[in-house]
């Protein structure tokens, strides 16, 4: 296999696991607020279909986990590519990764969102969401994806 099909195998890898940690830790805290994971991935999709997601039954499902774990693979894709010329992400995978898991949060709450078509909540974020939500990027995708892919590269090493 060549390297870039191995370094194609690996970012999908590791970023299907961040995604499945980062999902799942999204399903069993909003199980506590009667929230379902299909509502979960209709919101998701709202943010590329607004209001049509909540109407749309198992396709806008499917679209919010596409969409997922599309984002989850992307982020993924960031940090392997920097990891190949930042050797300190690679030394440092503990801080660098919750590092990078407070900028995933910072651009996907300042950035992305404010772009969707997310239909934005009349009441304030809880406390509690608005930390699960940090602690799910800096553990789920930072910790997770700076972790997994030192072990990478000092498996090809």
């Amino acid at each position: 296999m060549g390297s870039g099909a191995r370094a194609l195998g690996s970012v999908l890898r590791i970023g299907l696991i961040a995604g499945t940690l980062d999902i799942g830790e999204n399903i069993l805290f909003n199980a506590f607020r009667h929230i379902t994971p299909r509502q979960i991935f209709q919101y998701i999709a709202s943010g590329l279909t607004g209001l049509w997601a909540f109407h749309a039954g198992i396709a806008s499902v499917a679209l919010g986990v596409a969409i997922h774990f599309s984002i989850a693979i992307a982020w993924t894709a960031v940090y392997y590519l920097a990891a190949r010329r930042l050797a300190v992400l690679i030394r440092r995978p503990v801080v660098c990764g919750l590092l990078y898991g407070v900028l995933v949060y910072l651009f996907m709450n300042l950035v992305v969102l404010p772009l969707t078509r997310v239909p934005h909540a009349t009441a304030a974020m809880t406390l509690a969401s608005r930390v699960s939500g940090v602690l799910a990027l800096l553990l789920c995708i930072g910790l997770t994806v700076a972790l997994l892919v030192r072990r990478d590269a000092m498996r090809a090493a």
